[in-house]
């Protein structure tokens, strides 16, 4: 399932759009239903009500690994390069003198692990205790990349303990004994499982749009975290971004999706909440926002934590092109009728290891340059 390129690469990629040349789509292989932690609300049981943990069935996995696979040869077969990663055991635990939990994740979802901005890539300090060592599995394409480009800066944010100071420890435990109500005005008042003990943050909570980065505070990235991306680049803007009424706030891309210049899509249940004196940013600067057609499902498949608003997670690979689940019928007809080049894929077999198309991959090259979008400020 793992690939070490042999011929020369070039890191490049400053927005979502630009024509798309090198991508890491993730694995599978070795995937293990997530363990209890206080980062972590949704969990898996069978049919005795016992909580599934350690490695997944084999055919899960290849149910998996077939589409993952897919999407792979769709893309190689529209000239873009793809590298996988190289999965370790992830059923191994992971003990260190702050805590310790009884076996990691996998390696699908590779949008969560690295941010790629201009010619570096950038390991996040990832909140989850079970993913601590998850960019183990890009260690062999990231060691290739700095020996192969010349100009590629591989850089790891500060690598947090996880201590049970970093969370609001009780956080989820009485959630089944109270109402939605309640659950929905914790989030909107921003308190959420993390604290501000150290800098938390997920590359998937941030979305790139040339010199404005939109960073989302949630359940994955704490406010610590976009200041250590503001400090981290100091030629961007950096724009702290939050979404009412969303209960799991984790990851920006299934809230708040730019297509091309000029084009972003919301999520319509959710509206985006920016800091003062930017709430007008998209308006002023000529942008149109659209908000997402509703999903095709109205529950999500087994074995999935993430929410029906996986019919944003899409891939833009120009700005005249998508790659999209194949289901969800009403969001591809809105980019049809946007004017892109919809091609779809079957990928609900691999929700359950991370997410949509987007989630399961990470940018490596795409054409163009650091161009300023938002110039109006």
């Amino acid at each position: 399932m793992s690939a070490t390129p042999t011929d020369r690469v070039v890191v490049n990629s400053w927005n979502e759009w630009d024509p798309l040349r090198h991508i890491i789509v993730g694995v599978a292989t070795n995937g293990c239903f997530a363990p209890s932690e206080h980062a972590f609300k949704y969990h898996n049981y069978d049919e005795q009500g016992r909580e599934l943990t350690g490695p997944m069935p084999q055919h899960i996995l290849d149910k998996g690994n077939e589409e993952l696979d897919n999407l792979a040869d769709v893309l190689r077969k529209r000239g873009i390069r793809v590298d996988r990663p190289t999965a370790i055991d992830f059923s191994q635990p992971i003990i260190t003198p702050d805590f310790q939990i009884p076996s990691m994740i996998g390696s699908m979802p590779a949008r969560d692990v690295l941010l790629t901005v201009g010619n570096e890539i950038l390991e996040a300090a990832m909140s989850y205790r079970s993913r601590y060592f998850e960019y183990l599995a890009y260690r062999p394409l990231l060691q290739h990349y700095f020996e192969s480009d010349p100009n590629f800066v591989h850089a790891a944010a500060p690598k947090p303990r996880c201590s049970d100071r970093s969370y609001h420890v009780d956080f989820f435990l009485n959630d089944r004994f109270v109402n939605h109500e309640h659950i929905i005005s914790r989030a909107n008042n921003q308190h959420y499982v993390t604290t501000e003990e150290e800098v938390l943050f997920d590359a998937a909570d941030a979305t790139r749009c040339g010199k404005d980065i939109f960073v989302q505070h949630g359940f994955t990235t704490n406010l610590k975290g976009i200041d250590w991306l503001r400090r981290h680049y100091p030629n961007h803007r950096i724009h702290k971004v939050y979404f009412l009424n969303d209960p799991d706030p984790i990851h920006i891309d299934c809230s708040l999706v730019p297509l091309r210049p000029g084009l972003a899509m919301c999520n319509p249940n959710r509206p985006m909440v920016m800091e003062p004196g930017k709430e007008t940013l998209f308006e002023r600067n000529g942008w149109e926002v659209v908000m997402a057609a509703k999903p095709a499902h109205t529950k999500q498949v087994p074995l999935c934590s993430y929410s029906i608003w996986l019919s944003m997670n899409f891939l833009t690979l120009d700005p005249k092109t998508v790659i999209c689940e194949e289901t969800e019928v009403h969001q591809n007809d809105q980019l049809d009728k946007l004017g892109f080049e919809v091609i779809t894929i079957p990928f609900r077999n691999a929700y359950a290891f991370g997410g949509s198309i987007h989630c399961a991959t990470a940018d490596v090259y795409r054409e163009g340059d650091c161009q300023d979008y938002f110039p109006n400020q």
